[in-house]
């Protein structure tokens, strides 16, 4: 080994010894709840696709017991994991049968998934990202739980730096106003929520307005009223068959798309998939951009 191999191993040695995880350890879920880890988690359950999508990527995919029944990415591995249902209908025997030392949950008060998982004597942490900045933030903090903080940080350093590159393409064109639709209720994004922020960074801009919230369900009036450029989540078919759509800009010009099961995952997760998503809003709201 050279001088400067072994250099470069000490540095790489010192800097994840000092990105090491300190045992026990207190955090404060989302739900204002003490969590405390007394020592490293070896099993865990994530009840999140993004959850478990973002241990895969930091390297504490062999820590996964137990995931929900919606976690299907990367395939090759979560197919290998045993299903335990879902936030709102969770197989609560299931998982207290595969010992989990720590449970990641959402922080749904409609679910009380945390709450019924506390009762069952588990060790649960609550929260998920609803925020553009909050998507890091949560993967720094799945790093520190699980003592795979040098994997977030190389995580969170690759996801901005491809963000940036994307982003870039975009920088100079023109602001597109933009219907996302969550589903038909109609759910929609407001420009705080990471899907709305990501489309500003697109180039593009959500016709819903901030003071409606993150993922509002909106009235329908109001999307007839803001005409947009570009429709998003549903076929060009579904939008002209909605009353007083047929004559908007989106589906006069043909701008109606419906993302790929692929994108559609990838839109809706906040985790370390955010460039492909960002890449797929580009592709629907600037194309011409990826040329």
């Amino acid at each position: 080994m050279t001088h400067k191999t072994l250099a470069a191993a000490l540095l790489l040695a010192l800097s994840t010894a000092a990105q090491a995880t300190s045992y026990p350890l207190t955090v404060t879920d989302d739900l204002g709840r003490r969590v405390v880890l007394k020592k490293e988690p070896m099993r865990i359950v994530a009840m999140l696709p993004s959850h478990t999508e973002t241990l895969i990527a930091i390297g504490a995919g062999g820590k996964l017991v137990g995931i929900d029944e919606y976690s299907n990415y990367p395939k090759n591995v979560t197919d290998n994991i045993t299903k335990v249902g879902n936030g709102f209908q969770p197989n609560i025997e299931k998982i207290v049968a595969l010992k989990p030392d720590l449970v990641l949950a959402d922080e749904s008060s409609s679910s009380r998934l945390t709450a019924r998982l506390e009762a069952a004597g588990l060790t649960v942490y609550g929260g998920t990202a609803q925020t553009y900045n909050e998507v890091f933030q949560k993967i720094v903090v799945l790093g520190r739980l699980t003592n795979r903080e040098s994997g977030a940080t190389r995580l969170v350093s690759s996801m901005r730096r491809d963000l940036s590159a994307l982003e870039r393409t975009v920088v100079n064109r023109p602001k597109v106003s933009t219907y996302y639709e969550v589903d038909p209720t109609p759910y929609s994004v407001g420009p705080n929520s990471f899907i709305g922020t990501l489309m500003t960074r697109a180039g593009g801009r959500t016709i819903v307005p901030a003071s409606l919230g993150d993922f509002p369900k909106i009235d329908p009036e109001l999307i007839v009223r803001s005409n947009p450029q570009v429709m998003i989540g549903l076929t060009p078919e579904e939008a002209r068959r909605r009353p007083g759509w047929q004559n908007l800009q989106a589906v006069r010009a043909g701008r109606v798309y419906k993302p790929t099961a692929a994108e559609r995952d990838a839109l809706s997760r906040p985790g370390p998939r955010l460039p492909q998503a960002m890449r797929a809003l580009i592709r629907m709201i600037h194309p011409e951009a990826l040329k």
